[in-house]
């Protein structure tokens, strides 16, 4: 990768800066990388503990934090010495995983002391030539990203080495000031999404607890909590008798189109995101259809999968749609939830519900009231759900953005 006199400058750059960016050798930036790949307990004579220092390995480094409960492992203070021995990894330091998956970079989050485990290195900087911050998101730029997918080896599972890395290129602000600015702008957006996906993720588990008891268990027929003045058993139904079903049919492939004024197609779960379908196929045949508030089922692997459509939709094979109630919609989340469609598709070669199945399953149901309330609560939450999840949308494809343009 050489610098050209185009390249001599990010697209975008905080005001008061004007010198041009430099290529340099990836570890003419670094002071020392502490490498501990292929080190495990039992080649140490000892063995992983219930508890005390977190090894931090590919699986836990994310996109720029770490999940403590994914792969979760923890070495005793004698392992933790044998393991490290005097090369601590110390607040703000840059990890990063060299393979399965390649590229993900997170800081050291405290000075508490970890593992440094399978398949992760991390990075002391040379204090005159980078930032830790800069350094953690310049590893995460689409270019840089890129150019170290192109040093790697492997099929599938790609990989690259330290003898790699000496043949990565960068190009940086030989301003410190200014790559502090970029790191401290990029930080305090990782903030910012991680604050929202951690709302995001209590509202979603708050829901998850209120469709267990706000519907009866199974083999019960009135549920463990519910609105006051409701105390009648709940009434067991056919699906078909309370919600009108049709069953998709897909049009010939060759009416397929890319065309926004030729009808939306709904195949399956591709074509709904966070629970709203989403256009991304049109066809100019019309078979069998759904209308706007109608609930589509994907009736295909995976079966079970809900959401609703705010358009008129061409049905295919892979989905039903239904006509049903707030509480019929709500009712259908459970039970993909719970894995009530596991019975119909187990043992078949092709996870599906048939036409029959779908019109005979047994759901139970309350009054209309009592269904509306229900309805209406749980809808509320999925309103709340949808907007945090619209902002974290926001804030992702902000980041997103201002990778591709603050970076050469």
């Amino acid at each position: 990768m050489s610098l050209s006199k185009e390249n001599k400058y990010p697209e975008i750059r905080f005001k008061g800066f004007t010198e041009t960016w430099e290529q340099r050798k990836f570890f003419d930036n670094i002071e020392t990388t502490i490498d501990f790949r292929g080190r495990t307990p039992k080649k140490l004579g000892l063995d992983w503990s219930e508890k005390g220092y977190l090894a931090l390995s590919a699986l836990n480094v994310k996109n720029g934090f770490i999940d403590p409960k994914a792969d979760a492992h923890y070495g005793n203070q004698t392992l933790y010495n044998k393991w490290m021995g005097g090369r601590e990894l110390r607040k703000g330091q840059v990890l990063f995983t060299t393979e399965a998956p390649m590229g993900n970079v997170a800081q050291v989050p405290d000075d508490q002391g970890y593992i440094l485990s399978q398949r992760t290195i991390a990075f002391e900087v040379k204090c005159d030539k980078m930032t830790n911050n800069f350094l953690s998101i310049l590893l995460r730029s689409p270019k840089a990203f890129n150019e170290l997918t192109s040093l790697s080896s492997g099929g599938t599972a790609k990989g690259v080495s330290q003898k790699s890395l000496s043949h990565f290129n960068v190009i940086v602000p030989t301003d410190l000031e200014e790559q502090q600015k970029i790191g401290l702008l990029f930080k305090k957006l990782d903030n910012a999404i991680a604050l929202h996906q951690g709302k995001l993720d209590k509202l979603k588990n708050l829901k998850k607890a209120y469709l267990q008891v706000l519907f009866p268990s199974k083999e019960e027929d009135t549920p463990k909590m519910r609105f006051t003045n409701f105390n009648e058993s709940w009434e067991q139904r056919e699906l078909g008798e309370i919600a009108q079903l049709t069953m998709g049919q897909s049009p010939n492939g060759k009416n397929y189109t890319n065309n926004q004024n030729d009808y939306i197609l709904v195949q399956g779960n591709a074509d709904m995101k966070n629970g709203k379908v989403v256009p991304r196929v049109w066809t100019t045949q019309v078979t069998k259809t759904a209308m706007p508030n109608d609930i589509i089922l994907s009736v295909r692997a995976p079966a079970g999968d809900v959401g609703k459509t705010d358009y008129s939709v061409v049905l295919g094979r892979g989905v039903a749609g239904i006509k049903g109630n707030e509480f019929i919609y709500q009712t259908l989340l459970r039970l993909k939830r719970v894995g009530f469609w596991a019975k119909y598709t187990t043992g078949s070669t092709f996870e599906s519900i048939n036409s029959k199945d779908l019109k005979k399953a047994l759901i139970y149901i309350p009054s209309e009231n009592e269904q509306f309330q229900i309805g209406e609560f749980l809808k509320k939450i999925d309103n709340t759900i949808a907007l945090h999840q619209e902002k974290l949308d926001k804030l992702f494809i902000l980041k997103k953005a201002y990778l591709k343009m603050m970076f050469i």
